[in-house]
């Protein structure tokens, strides 16, 4: 039986007087957890949802929780950040499991229903970019979008891969550090998987190296400031990307910055509410690895 899923990666603003910013994008980084909407069955439902870097087609990708996350969460939008098929991985090797398929064929039955799904491609799944501006089963594909929220705000979304120095300048770089990646990844499954059988939460081998490699930091910074930049050039009042595996809600000069993570190591995504407050949310399964049906657990930033 699904518990009533509902929480926010919220920020440290508890008793602090409201700034021009925390005015300006009025609920973004709302502290309390109003009414949510339920459909018939009595899963909470969502103005908008926001996705990426699922990574389909690799071991890592945690296709078994995202489609308890996406059954228990129906919405009107829903957004693909990019990285949704990893082609890097799948020209190595092939890999997908029915837990992929079921995903895939989620996406397009949620279409089917009347959800507006919005695909734009990272750079992992380049290859969808050779069919921007066709439909595929009612997913739309497009190499950006432009969001409005319930409360009036713009969202750019995009995946972000062109403000990645490496992607653009060195790209056999990045190849090394995917595969870099993917041993870290590995090894963190095996390191999880004693952590359940120690009855012990999962864990971010990866999360906690980004975290401690000043470089990493900066980088991730860097990037950040540069998106926000740029979505505040166009005019926009925010923007929400992916890529950097590190989901993020956060005012840079005035910008407000959306990174939805990832559902390769967070299981997070951002959601809209229907008056246009936004939230990241974290979904938390067992220690199994089917994760059937655990809810929503709040993370504090």
């Amino acid at each position: 039986m699904m518990t009533h899923p509902r929480s926010a990666l919220r920020f440290p603003l508890e008793g602090a007087a409201p700034t021009g910013w925390q005015s300006q994008f009025r609920g973004a980084l709302a502290l309390d957890t109003a009414h949510e909407s339920m459909d018939a069955s009595g899963r909470s439902r969502y103005r908008a949802v926001f996705i990426s870097d699922l990574h389909l087609g690799t071991p890592g990708c945690q296709a078994a929780a995202l489609l308890d996350f996406l059954k228990a969460h129906p919405c009107d939008y829903l957004y693909l950040v990019g990285d949704i098929i990893d082609g890097w991985q799948l020209r190595r090797r092939w890999y997908w499991p029915q837990a992929h398929n079921d995903v895939v064929q989620k996406l397009l039955r949620a279409a089917r229903k009347g959800c507006r799904v919005v695909y734009v491609p990272g750079n992992h799944d380049e290859f969808a970019r050779e069919f921007i501006g066709h439909q595929f089963g009612g997913i739309e594909v497009t190499e950006e979008a432009v969001h409005r929220t319930a409360d009036g705000r713009q969202l750019w979304v995009i995946h972000g891969d062109y403000f990645d120095g490496v992607i653009q300048c060195a790209k056999w770089l990045a190849y090394v550090g995917d595969n870099l990646y993917e041993f870290t990844l590995k090894l963190n499954r095996y390191l999880n998987h004693l952590r359940g059988r120690m009855g012990l939460p999962y864990w971010s081998l990866s999360a906690y190296l980004k975290h401690k490699v000043k470089k990493a930091l900066n980088y991730v910074t860097d990037f950040e400031v540069a998106v926000a930049a740029e979505a505040r050039k166009r005019g926009h009042d925010g923007v929400v990307c992916g890529h950097i595996h590190r989901a993020e809600m956060r005012d840079i000069r005035g910008t407000l910055y959306c990174n939805d993570g990832d559902w390769v190591e967070s299981r997070t995504a951002l959601v809209e509410h229907f008056d246009g407050r936004l939230e990241l949310v974290h979904w938390n399964p067992s220690g199994q690895a089917r994760g059937a049906g655990h809810p929503v657990q709040a993370v504090q930033a």
